[in-house]
């Protein structure tokens, strides 16, 4: 099977690169999830700026998280409003199943079946009903949960780490305040639509940008997952297959990144971690709602994944730190 395994060879080289400044974790500045006045730099401020005038054309709302995590910059526009997570939900749950599997509870070989939607007769039921539907292997359904925004596979292991009760309990214990899963997958797919997610701020199923932004560099420094764990999840995370026009389309080319997309009406979403070219880490969230669909909404993404990446690009020492709240 040479073309296997000439893709495991480019996915393992893909994981090892973002793995290759482990000297920098200690010292690297915390990312945290709670509001506060934060220090940015006549950079981080330009940077900003820079990004604020892409967002300006939006008729919707936009929540951008970013910072380079071993240079300690940060950017946060709308940073502590709720945005709907969508499909990037779906790291959280990543994350959960994986400290299972450090705890002994469950097995990445273990089967579990994927919850397929139930036809609903009458009255419309608070979460929607879910049968057993294929069965495989916990690490195949993280691939297809990741990779392909699978929502099946997604509720098999929500069902199987023990519910949405248990995904916040996971973001509680790692530290992450301002994102929150409320509902089975299947169930958010349902009532899709049935608010406008422009002018109702929905803080069910919903995340801050820097709440995401916090989970991501939790996962990224090693505070939320083992080393072990951490190399599964980004290494999936590094395969996603969907959002091609998102960040990936802001990116030079052959750039290492992990990330995951989300996609309700109205709501365009992508969050991960890129590999600069000297090897420091930017994180970002970025989610987009609004009137003006999705091919849009992926261009805004890509516009603003390109001017964090330039401004990031290059290592320069931090200036005089000036406070802001965003």
């Amino acid at each position: 099977m040479p073309g296997r395994t000439h893709g495991l060879r480019k996915f393992a080289y893909a994981i090892t690169a973002l793995a290759a400044i482990p000297a920098l974790l200690i010292a690297t500045p915390a990312v945290h999830s709670r509001a506060s006045a934060e220090l940015q730099d006549q950079r981080d401020l330009a940077i900003q700026q820079r990004v604020e005038a892409i967002i300006g054309r939006s008729r919707g709302r936009v929540g951008v998280a970013a910072a380079d995590l071993d240079g300690g910059g940060i950017v946060l526009i709308h940073g502590d409003m709720p945005f709907p997570m969508a499909s990037t939900a779906k790291i959280a749950v990543a994350g959960t199943f994986l400290a299972g599997v450090e705890a002994g509870r469950f097995r990445l070989d273990q089967a579990f079946p994927m919850m397929m939607p139930v036809a609903e007769r009458g009255e419309r039921s608070i979460e929607a009903p879910l049968r057993p539907g294929p069965v495989m292997s916990a690490q195949e359904l993280m691939e297809l949960m990741i990779t392909r925004s699978d929502n099946h596979a997604t509720d098999g292991l929500i069902t199987a780490v023990g519910g949405v009760s248990v995904v916040n309990a996971w973001l509680a214990k790692v530290g992450i305040v301002g994102q929150h899963l409320d509902s089975t997958i299947a169930t958010l797919v349902r009532d899709d639509g049935r608010i406008n997610p422009v002018t109702t701020i929905d803080t069910r199923n919903a995340s801050t940008p820097r709440a995401m932004l916090a989970l991501l560099a939790a996962i990224d420094r090693g505070g939320a997952l083992s080393p072990q764990s951490r190399a599964v999840l980004l290494d999936t995370m590094t395969r996603t297959s969907t959002g091609k026009n998102r960040m990936r389309a802001g990116l030079p080319e052959g750039t290492v990144f992990a990330h995951k997309t989300g996609t309700l009406q109205g709501v365009t979403d992508d969050v991960g971690i890129i590999r600069l070219p000297d090897g420091r880490h930017l994180a970002l969230a970025i989610f987009i709602t609004g009137p003006e669909g999705h091919t849009p909404h992926a261009t805004m993404i890509a516009q603003i994944t390109r001017a964090l990446y330039d401004g990031y690009a290059q290592n320069l020492p931090r200036t005089t730190l000036l406070e802001s709240r965003r």
